[in-house]
């Protein structure tokens, strides 16, 4: 289809418009889109892959799949079925690599970040946080790519339960039950270093 301009000039983002105007092959409609939620997809998707330049390949290749998919689109969340594009790509790469036994970390990348932060200033309490921000990283590689993807959408990026189900492509039921067991299966895990942990978020035997 060929390329078309918009012909006349917004003065705020109107999803449902730019989304028309794409499907009508207008480019500066999409790089609009673009431009909107390229920072969300991206993200998503480097908390799920965990390398940078990976990362930034399959937003691309989102972007790409999402123009020319554009007629596929049905009504709904816009972002949330962005995120169902990077989390299918996402979730391709991670088989493709765990088949060939390889790793994909990127080191600077810290999970839960906000939960460990410290203002003191104290070298000593900064180095605790950055080993608990690398504990917290294993073991969230440690889920499964469905537990993971349904904690990175709530608990790391913050977006709500309905748009969360919307991206993954199941009920809200199923969205929280995920969550519910990667949140399970990370607090046992991060427990196994607790002395690492705030004191506020440790847990302790009984006999203790």
């Amino acid at each position: 289809m060929a390329s078309t301009r918009s012909s006349f000039k917004m003065t705020s983002f109107d999803e449902q418009r730019l989304i028309q105007l794409t499907r009508d092959g207008d480019y500066d409609a999409f790089n609009r889109l673009v431009v909107e939620y390229q920072d969300a997809v991206f993200g998503v998707v480097l908390r799920m892959v965990r390398n940078r330049a990976t990362a930034e390949d399959i937003t691309q290749d989102t972007f790409i799949s999402a123009f020319r998919k554009i007629s596929s689109y049905r009504g709904g969340i816009f972002r949330a079925w962005l995120f169902r594009i990077a989390k299918n790509s996402s979730l391709d790469h991670l088989r493709k690599i765990a088949r060939r036994g390889e790793t994909s970390i990127d080191e600077d990348i810290v999970y839960f970040s906000e939960t460990v932060k410290d203002d003191s200033q104290d070298p000593e309490a900064d180095a605790l946080n950055a080993e608990l921000a690398r504990l917290i990283e294993h073991c969230m590689g440690g889920l499964s790519d469905d537990h993971r993807f349904a904690m990175v959408m709530i608990d790391v990026e913050g977006y709500q339960y309905d748009e969360a189900a919307d991206a993954i492509g199941v009920s809200i039921g199923t969205v929280k039950s995920r969550l519910n067991r990667a949140r399970a299966r990370m607090r046992d895990c991060v427990q196994q270093d607790r002395e690492l942990l705030p004191v506020s978020m440790r847990l302790y035997d009984k006999e203790n």
